[in-house]
């Protein structure tokens, strides 16, 4: 096994939704993310990718659920559990905007240890932490 190989960064994250479009609609306009690439692929299959603006490492790869065992995960990818952490160097700037844009938190935003953190449902119900940490993390 080679301890040698040095990972550069996590390039895509998989996220199980109904409808492309829809949710394109949603992380773009809402959350204020922007569409990467949007390429027309075989079977009615699209490969989109969104991310923060912004961001040039991680990625949203939006994958159109195609069976009943993918649509039931819809929403639910990460049993209940908050599943994605949206970093941001300005709180109040993006909870505000959000906010104004309908999305639902499920919290006050509070003050923790490691940061200022909201917790928000996006449009199929996976639960998301709006998140500024505090100090030098090398995450921001």
């Amino acid at each position: 096994m080679r301890h040698d190989l040095v990972v550069a960064h996590l390039g895509l994250v998989s996220l199980v939704v109904r409808d492309y479009d829809e949710a394109i609609a949603f992380y773009v306009d809402v959350v204020g993310f922007e569409l990467v690439e949007d390429l027309q692929l075989d079977d009615g299959k699209r490969w989109v990718v969104l991310r923060p603006r912004g961001a040039r490492e991680t990625a949203l790869l939006l994958a159109r659920a195609v069976n009943a065992g993918q649509d039931a995960r819809v929403g639910d990818q990460t049993g209940g559990r908050v599943g994605m952490f949206l970093y941001t160097d300005d709180f109040d700037r993006d909870y505000g905007r959000m906010k104004a844009a309908g999305v639902t938190f499920e919290e006050e935003p509070r003050h923790e240890s490691y940061g200022i953190v909201a917790v928000f449902r996006d449009l199929y119900g996976n639960r998301w932490d709006l998140l500024q940490p505090y100090g030098d993390t090398g995450l921001l």
